[in-house]
């Protein structure tokens, strides 16, 4: 009976030494909380972009470090996505990385995080450049908007110059319909002006037949591609937009009227989403300007674990002491293979 109750209280003592060691073991791992607050979960650029950044965040767990990121919608309304910034404050995240809604009204979300101590990260959406200064723990990563429409562009005038067929009506000019992201939106201001300008800049005479807002969405693109087509018909012989999704709408809309490829525009867009990658290698979409989701998400992962660790960034890998921007790339039916395996 002895022998056993002193197994028993060495048996004890052990578990509660190691009981005592993994709860040090617990309070000595560092936790780091990445709050992501999207415009919207309804944008597939902006899925894809959050998947790389869990991803990328992942990779710097350890045995020292947990990371925990959590994602919320601002659900497209500026004043939503103030409430979940003060959620996610609230709850206790080191770094904030936010997709404005309105890129001119970052004000609140930087008076609530500079009031916490909290770094934000904006991507994806610029904020205005007098905004971005306001605190010295702003920063944004995202692409050059436009170099994007250059880049578009410059693909649509090669391709208009390699192939006579392009103008149907050989009139000398070629007839367009351009497809926006957004009212207001940086981007979809920027693009639309750099493309337009470009081709034109490369000899190429247009002449606009409408252009049209159509949020960054597929299924509006499909419905007011329909009736452009069914206004303008064999009329069209270009199609520009500002992102793939509504790129691959104003594809949907030929699909759905039953064109033939001889009867259909060239078509562009920008992002390299998935679906335009496979569409360009098909051929219903002309080329595409990848937007480098991988290279945004590592670099707001790294900027992330440097602020946390309180430290700041070097200025060399700043552009304008705030900014990160990642290069686009043109895509077409020579190299979209290439894109696909990344």
């Amino acid at each position: 009976m002895k022998q056993y109750q002193i197994r028993s209280i060495l048996i004890g003592c052990m578990l509660l030494c190691l009981t005592g060691c993994t709860a040090n073991s617990e309070k000595k791992r560092d936790v780091l909380r990445v709050g992501v607050v999207l415009y919207t979960q309804d944008d597939p650029f902006i899925n894809a972009l959050t998947d790389c950044l869990k991803e990328d965040l992942a990779e710097y767990e350890s045995d020292s470090l947990k990371v925990i990121m959590t994602v919320r919608d601002g659900k497209n309304d500026q004043k939503i996505q103030n409430e979940v910034v003060k959620e996610m404050l609230d709850a206790g995240c080191e770094i904030l990385a936010v997709d404005l809604v309105d890129r001119t009204e970052p004000s609140n979300i930087i008076k609530m995080a500079k009031k916490e101590n909290i770094p934000v990260i904006f991507f994806n959406r610029e904020p205005v450049r007098e905004d971005l200064m306001q605190w010295d723990k702003l920063y944004y990563v995202g692409g050059d908007a436009r170099q994007s429409g250059m880049m578009q562009g410059e693909i649509a005038a090669d391709m208009i110059r390699d192939n006579d067929a392009v103008d149907r009506n050989q009139d000398g000019k070629i007839q367009y319909v351009l497809l926006e992201g957004e009212t207001g939106h940086q981007d979809a201001i920027i693009r639309t002006d750099s493309v337009v300008k470009t081709i034109k800049e490369q000899g190429i005479i247009l002449e606009r037949l409408s252009f049209q807002f159509a949020n960054w969405n597929r299924g509006q693109a499909e419905n007011k591609m329909t009736q452009l087509i069914n206004q303008y018909g064999d009329e069209i012989e270009l199609v520009l937009s500002n992102n793939d999704e509504m790129a691959l709408g104003a594809v949907a809309a030929y699909d759905a009227l039953d064109y033939d490829k001889d009867r259909r525009p060239m078509i562009f867009g920008i992002d390299g989403l998935e679906g335009a990658l496979d569409a360009v290698k098909k051929g219903t979409i002309q080329g595409t300007v990848y937007n480098d989701r991988h290279g945004q998400a590592e670099q707001i992962s790294r900027l992330a674990m440097t602020l946390f660790q309180g430290q700041t960034p070097p200025k060399e890998d700043l552009e304008n002491e705030r900014y990160i921007f990642l290069p686009y790339q043109k895509v077409t039916a020579e190299n979209v293979e290439s894109f696909m395996e990344q």
